[in-house]
């Protein structure tokens, strides 16, 4: 009779173990990067979606569905860490319009699906206004060299009710023309450059140091031209980028909207 319970105990057993997975932390020492299926991180363990078998432990089941169930808890996500910014480099030319440059580098590369690394170099428009010699450039009359405001870095800025914290002024122009070039661009710093609209208002800013002291205006700004005159810019960053406009007013501050706001260089 003993012997007949055993066995009844023992099956009894043996049929729970059958249809109650024993949880054995799928994950552990198995979490790896990158999308592609990989054997290396696979388990045999309770999955995201309930069920029981084969699971995963990369950064790709979670779009797949077939985690395994303590995915979340042993493979934490990891956003991308970068060093901070260098600082910027010089202008590339003394008394031409150019770009300057910082960097920053990886750190740390994101793993099992955290924030991707963000841009790691960023460009803005520069101009040296002294020479090799220290001597002023004395720039002749010409077009209007000019970047996005977003590019402008290093500028002037604005206190809290939109005054300058330095000297200068904006001017508003009328759009008569641009090259086709503007719309061509797809570098990162380039893209400003496709908000160029005949016969839409933009605003450009002129502050220290494009502000000529001897003046007090800026290159191409229009300040001794007929208002009816038109007037000549080019983009700094694309020379192929250029076209005309036409002088409306001077004003103490730019009021247009960012996608059409820009600085003298």
């Amino acid at each position: 009779m003993a012997s007949t319970v055993e066995f009844a105990y023992s099956l009894l057993l043996l049929c729970s173990l059958g249809t109650n997975h024993v949880i054995t932390a799928g994950c552990l020492g198995k979490c790896c990067g990158g999308g592609a299926r990989d054997m290396r991180c696979t388990s045999t363990d309770w999955r995201m979606d309930r069920g029981y078998g084969t699971c995963y432990c990369d950064e790709g089941c979670a779009g797949t569905k077939d985690c395994c169930l303590d995915y979340f808890t042993l493979c934490p996500a990891q956003a991308c860490t970068v060093s901070p910014w260098s600082f910027w480099s010089g202008c590339a030319e003394a008394c031409r319009p150019s770009l300057r440059l910082r960097i920053r580098h990886v750190e740390e590369r994101p793993s099992n699906n955290g924030e991707p690394c963000p841009t790691l170099e960023e460009r803005a428009g520069c101009m040296d206004y002294r020479d090799h010699q220290g001597l002023a450039c004395g720039i002749s009359s010409g077009p209007a060299f000019i970047t996005s405001m977003e590019f402008g870095k290093g500028r002037p800025k604005q206190d809290n009710y939109g005054r300058p914290l330095h000297p200068g002024f904006c001017v508003e122009f009328s759009l008569e023309s641009r090259s086709p070039h503007c719309t061509v661009e797809n570098r990162p710093h380039t893209y400003w450059m496709r908000y160029f609209t005949e016969g839409f208002t933009v605003c450009v800013a002129c502050s220290p140091p494009a502000l000529s002291n001897s003046s007090g205006g800026c290159q191409g700004d229009g300040q001794e031209t007929d208002s009816d005159a038109v007037l000549r810019w080019q983009a700094v960053g694309n020379p192929r980028c250029s076209g005309t406009w036409r002088r409306i007013r001077k004003t103490q501050r730019c009021n247009c909207p960012p996608q059409h706001s820009f600085v003298f260089i």
